[in-house]
């Protein structure tokens, strides 16, 4: 498993002015410059800690002509925050019946969507607009991939393509959902803990 990923993220909070400045932007938009001046820091060095937080994915960036305002992927700081203690509990929550019959419905809403949403011979007919739904479309996709092997951009896009024509916006999905991880236009399943978890989706 790519350990590696994990340590990854929780690398990008281990600095308080990181910290300080996820904060910040937890009540809304704010622009560098505006940022700096309430941290008490240069610009420069809210740029060098924006960028690590963007390679960690805990926050979106928008630029408006020579401005760029920045903002918290809220979606991907909840739903790895528990992701080290899955990885650490993962062999040691044994299953109860409620658990088993939760796994049985699950995995029958699993399999009525992919007969859905996926042709007799497994083309893509559409993205689903639903989240949950989303997610158990790409999690079947992403699940035809490699662990551990590093894919090209161009290698991605064909095999996205021989599902779906519009393989830019899976592609993106990908990585937005935490199911793949992308390094120097390189490609890399992430370990199933970090995968966003429709499971748990009401």
């Amino acid at each position: 498993m790519q350990l590696d990923k994990v340590v990854a993220y929780h690398k990008a909070l281990a600095d308080p002015t990181r910290i300080k400045l996820l904060i910040l932007l937890s009540e809304g938009e704010l622009n560098g410059q505006v940022l700096a001046e309430k941290l008490g820091v240069s610009p420069a060095t809210i740029t060098h800690h924006a960028a690590k937080l963007r390679e960690a994915s805990l926050i979106n960036e928008r630029r408006d002509k020579n401005t760029i305002f920045f903002s918290l992927n809220h979606y991907f700081i909840k739903s790895s925050a528990t992701a080290a203690a899955e990885l650490i509990y993962k062999n040691t929550n044994a299953k109860g019946g409620v658990d088993i019959l939760e796994d049985d419905k699950n995995k029958r809403l699993q399999q009525s969507v992919v007969k859905n949403f996926f042709t007799l011979d497994n083309k893509l007919k559409h993205v689903p607009a639903q989240l949950k739904k989303k997610l158990i479309v790409l999690e079947h996709l992403v699940s035809q991939l490699e662990t551990g092997r590093k894919y090209s951009e161009k290698e991605i896009n064909a095999f996205i393509k021989s599902y779906h024509e519009d393989f830019a916006t899976i592609r993106r999905e990908f990585i937005m959902h935490q199911f793949m991880f992308r390094e120097n236009e390189i490609y890399e399943l992430n370990p199933p803990e970090m995968w966003a978890k429709w499971e748990n989706l009401a």
